[in-house]
């Protein structure tokens, strides 16, 4: 057994909650007359850990409860500066930290010996098969990508969910590879996967799983040579999508040269460098910034506004946490015994990393933008629950027997 070191939880539970009360208290005190609803947020989150860790320290006091902690405080980050910013979408997103945490803890309480699900690989296809192309044939283009469908006033990513069943998918392929026809049909899968997130020019979500699914076929099969055939495969995919879509030209253009247009094509990516570069290394100071200049700032660009009015050195704080938690989890892997929970472990952790990477390095311009959040931190109900799902499933597989 792993066992994590007590002494060291608490003392980042305390940093928590003091980083949780200083961040609301600067808040409640910007405004003339001292924000009541500043406290009433710090209340709930602070309920919300404390109740958690309670439950994960009495009944299950052998997995890595850094992985929950950690969480929280990305949580808390984005639900800071989504207030600063919009404050109605900050008690929403509020509320969906309260499901998505309820869902970490109904996994850890109620899910079976994870192992056990490897026997369901048709149930995860199926439900990747049901979720995947919902936008396609039902969704809205915003931003050049038609990933969103819109119920009245409630709109969410199906291929999020879709993402999610198909680590699960994949896991439950993979982990009995003997030979290359093993890989047929996760590989088919795969493909038409990425296929419909192109047609929906959401090539962040193509790129993410795409990562995702090599990581897994190195992983359980141990040969670079599939790794180099898929990058291969892809490299190919990447030039015919630049040629057949002109929003992924776009992208690439912006990317080479964001000042042609500033004022047009290239305005979010040149406002989230004017950001960045504006906040300097200690930030403007919350809420004496001037992120609202930037587009999109409560969810794709949340990263360039929270640099803005917090610092550089926030922004870098932000990555390690993000390090931090993918090292917590991606540990797991090395210690538990099941193929399938272990290709279930990389999986998620890759792809919560994979995600971090890809959304950084579009808004500071060392990749193409593709508009994905921030994981735990930027604004959107979909996001934070498969996360909280994700990273609640990694806890369970913490619990079990270990090597």
């Amino acid at each position: 057994m792993v066992y994590s070191n007590d002494k060291n939880e608490r003392l980042l539970t305390i940093l928590t909650y003091v980083l949780c009360f200083t961040g609301c208290f600067n808040l409640a005190i910007l405004k003339t007359n001292l924000d009541f609803q500043c406290f009433f947020i710090l209340l709930v989150i602070i309920l919300i850990i404390s109740l958690s860790l309670f439950i994960l320290k009495r009944y299950f006091s052998t997995g890595d409860k850094f992985i929950f902690i950690l969480s929280c405080i990305l949580s808390f980050i984005g639900i800071l500066m989504i207030y600063r910013l919009e404050p109605d979408s900050a008690l929403k997103q509020l509320i969906w930290f309260s499901i998505g945490v309820t869902g970490f803890i109904f996994i850890v309480m109620f899910l079976q010996n994870i192992k056990k699900y490897s026997k369901l690989k048709y149930l995860f296809l199926a439900l990747t098969i049901i979720f995947t192309p919902l936008a396609l044939i039902f969704g809205k283009d915003i931003y050049g990508a038609k990933n969103w469908i819109e119920i009245g006033n409630f709109s969410f990513q199906p291929s999020e969910m879709g993402k999610l069943f198909l680590v699960a998918y994949l896991a439950a392929s993979l982990k009995d590879y003997k030979d290359r026809k093993d890989l047929i049909q996760p590989a088919i899968v795969v493909m038409v996967f990425l296929f419909i997130m192109v047609l929906q020019t959401d090539l962040g979500t193509a790129l993410i799983v795409f990562a995702v699914s090599i990581t897994m076929l190195y992983i359980a099969t141990s040969k670079f040579k599939y790794v180099l055939f898929c990058l291969l495969l892809f490299a190919f995919g990447a030039v015919i999508s630049y040629f057949l879509f002109a929003h992924v030209r776009v992208r690439v253009e912006t990317w080479l040269n964001p000042m042609v247009d500033p004022n047009g094509e290239s305005y979010q990516i040149v406002q989230s460098l004017i950001a960045i570069a504006n906040g300097g290394l200690f930030g403007k100071g919350l809420g004496l910034g001037y992120p609202g200049l930037i587009p999109v700032n409560v969810s794709d660009f949340i990263f360039s506004a929270i640099c803005e009015e917090m610092g550089i050195l926030t922004g870098i704080a932000i990555i390690i946490i993000n390090f931090m938690l993918f090292y917590r989890c991606m540990r797991n892997a090395v210690y538990v015994k099941d193929m399938f929970s272990r290709l279930l472990v990389i999986g998620y952790s890759s792809m919560l990393a994979i995600q971090v990477f890809i959304i950084v390095g579009g808004v500071t311009n060392m990749i193409p933008l593709t508009g994905v959040t921030l994981p735990f931190v930027s604004y959107g109900g979909t996001s934070m629950i498969y996360s909280y799902l994700s990273i609640g499933i990694i806890q369970k597989i913490s619990e079990e027997d270990k090597a």
